[in-house]
């Protein structure tokens, strides 16, 4: 079979330009359904369009094929204005066999387009998905425009010369349906054509079927009759500069080399496996030429405390999971706090108590992190806000953490972990240096003796000759560093634990308000619910109405500010995938009323569910 020309023929159909777009592939997990995703993905950022998405998966490696459980989804927004969120409703639905269609019917648009792969609404697939007949013949999909593609036989036609297995030849099906979705919203082939070339350069056989699979989809919906638009989102009009797409995962990793880099010293990373923080560990161990250690430990616990050894060699000591992994790891953070080292716990949020669902997301460990340890044991909390900002927040943990030697949560989730955007690479020069001394006078070293503004203690190194001190979980003496029962010491040593969290305060920028400084209803925000709910109060306030919001980066403590910019408003609007908890903190910090938007569904917030709440309150 001659390999096509990678030049398109010209099509003389309608070119239609839209706004935006919402896309979602969805089929079975062993489909290639991420793949496909985070491929039209790159070649949308590559177009130059402003982008968010949203992947969605089953925890189990592969759950029962043609099944409902099993469905895997990747939902893309793409748009020539700036938007926030991967988008509420999918204007195109790509559904690979029933289950497909089936679990994703309820979210597409009422006007929406469905894509269907014809060839797997088989009885025994569509038994599997509980049909009782056959959707695409029984009128159940309403006025929906519905596209049938009979992909699985179109690609094994494409691949017919090609010497791979049968089997083989099936799995490229997912690049066929990708060539399609490329030719009717006119993206580029390049940036895909490469990354199979680069990912599969070992078997040039696999390299050629695939590629060939994706022009074949691509030239199909060119030269057929099946569809009579295609479309054309322009280029966004994004600041200038050199950009990537990245996720929350990678951003993370990425600000915490950084982090290292200005602090000009070496990080160490130890962590046990456990979604969805496990590519945390993936990603950093491929940054060894910066200084960075990785270390998989045998569990949890050993995975915090070689964090902590790290800190106490002095090293950043580093250490990430997810909500389960920080309750086994609650002990030893008890000794950071107590030793006063500084270290930094990432936390990918999930959804549920226990195993609960590891792939969904949920907002659930705010009080985890803010008092969920035996007795009075104050940490710091922050939490990024977009995939982007993990960058920024990782390398403001590590500034706290060694400023003030305490322990730092970062609450990440599952959500902003997997999720992409378009980002702006930052120009280095202008982050701020992260200033370390291991240096104290040796002649009236005392361990506990503590900085007058930020009452951190000395950060010494073992092996410093005249700097010998106790370490340990035991309740220290004032200034000397001793084990004691006195109980006006612990008491001491308990507020002063207490308020040296409270002065990072004295760090935090003031607070920005979107909207006017004081008013009927105030939105505070957190975490990755930050680009619904910035949607949403774009949309009210572009309809006249006045609603003021703020986004909370530092949860532990709050910014000296935001009492006195609550009291200012006469409702205040809280919406966290979780039953309450900030609204909980912040009756309690302020003790003024807060109203809660709850979601615990393992799905990120739609902008109209925000959107409805604040318009009910106004």
């Amino acid at each position: 079979m001659s390999t096509p020309s990678t030049e398109p023929p010209k099509s003389q159909r309608v070119k239609e330009v839209i706004e935006r777009v919402t896309i979602r592939f969805a089929g079975d997990s062993g489909d290639g359904i991420q793949l496909s995703g985070n491929q039209f993905t790159l070649a949308t950022a590559m177009a130059g369009n402003d982008l968010g998405t949203l992947p969605d998966f089953p925890a189990e490696i592969r759950a029962p094929a043609g099944t409902l459980p099993g469905v895997s989804n990747f939902q893309i927004s793409f748009s020539e204005k700036s938007i926030h969120t991967p988008g509420d409703a999918p204007d195109v639905l790509v559904a690979m066999n029933p289950a497909a269609l089936k679990v994703n019917l309820k979210d597409l648009a009422k006007d929406g387009t469905i894509i269907v792969n014809s060839d797997n609404f088989t009885p025994v697939n569509l038994k599997k998905a509980g049909y009782t007949s056959n959707p695409l013949e029984d009128g159940s999909l309403g006025s929906r425009r519905v596209i049938q593609i009979p992909i699985n036989e179109l690609n094994l036609k494409a691949l017919e010369s090609s010497p791979l297995s049968k089997k083989e030849r099936d799995k490229c099906r997912n690049f066929y349906a990708l060539g399609v979705i490329y030719w009717l919203y006119d993206r580029p082939l390049e940036p895909t054509l490469q990354w199979i070339a680069d990912k599969f350069a070992k078997n040039p056989a696999v390299v050629e079927a695939n590629q060939t699979a994706l022009r074949a989809g691509y030239y199909y919906a060119d030269t057929t009759e099946i569809f009579t638009h295609s479309y054309t989102v322009r280029k966004a009009a994004l600041p200038p500069g050199e950009y990537r797409n990245i996720t929350g995962t990678e951003a993370m990793v990425l600000g915490l080399v950084a982090g290292a880099t200005l602090a000009e010293t070496q990080l160490f990373y130890g962590s046990y496996p456990i979604t969805p923080a496990s590519d945390i560990l993936h990603e950093l161990a491929r940054h060894k030429n910066y200084g960075i250690a990785t270390f998989q430990a045998e569990d949890e616990i050993a995975a915090v405390c070689a964090a902590i050894g790290a800190a106490y060699a002095g090293n950043i000591g580093v250490t990430g999971t997810s909500g389960p992994g920080v309750a086994l790891k609650g002990e030893a953070i008890g000794l950071a706090v107590m030793a006063e080292l500084p270290l930094v716990i990432i936390n990918v949020q999930r959804a549920g108590p226990s195993t609960g669902m590891p792939t969904k997301a949920e907002q659930s460990d705010l009080l985890q992190a803010v008092v969920g340890r035996n007795s009075e044991c104050p940490v710091a909390v922050l939490a990024p806000a977009t995939p982007a900002d993990c960058f920024n927040t990782a390398i403001e943990a590590i500034r706290i953490a060694v400023k003030y030697m305490t322990p730092v949560f970062v609450l990440s989730d599952g959500f902003l972990a997997n999720s992409s955007e378009p980002w702006l690479l930052p120009d280095i020069s202008t982050l701020e240096k992260i200033t370390i001394s291991h240096k104290a006078d040796v002649n009236d070293f005392k361990p506990y003796r503590r900085d007058p503004k930020t009452l951190a203690r000395p950060w010494v190194i073992p092996g410093m000759p005249g700097f010998e001190h106790r370490i340990g979980g035991l309740e220290k003496e004032d200034v000397t560093g001793n084990v004691s029962y006195d109980p006006q010491n612990h008491e001491k040593m308990t507020l002063t634990r207490a308020e040296k969290v409270r002065r990072i305060a004295q760090d935090i920028p003031p607070t920005q308000i979107v909207g006017e400084p004081s008013g009927q209803l105030l939105v505070i925000g957190w975490g990755s619910t930050y680009g619904a709910i910035t949607s949403a109060v774009e949309n009210v306030r572009a309809r006249g109405k006045k609603v003021s919001y703020v986004h909370l980066r530092h949860l532990w403590p709050f910014p000296s500010d935001l009492g006195e910019i609550i009291r200012r408003f006469e409702t205040v609007l809280v919406p966290e995938m979780n039953l309450g908890q900030l609204k909980l903190l912040l009756r309690g910090e302020y003790g003024l009323p807060v109203i809660g938007l709850h979601k615990v569904q393992g799905r990120p917030f739609k902008i109209s569910e925000i959107q409805s709440k604040i318009e009910e309150l106004i």
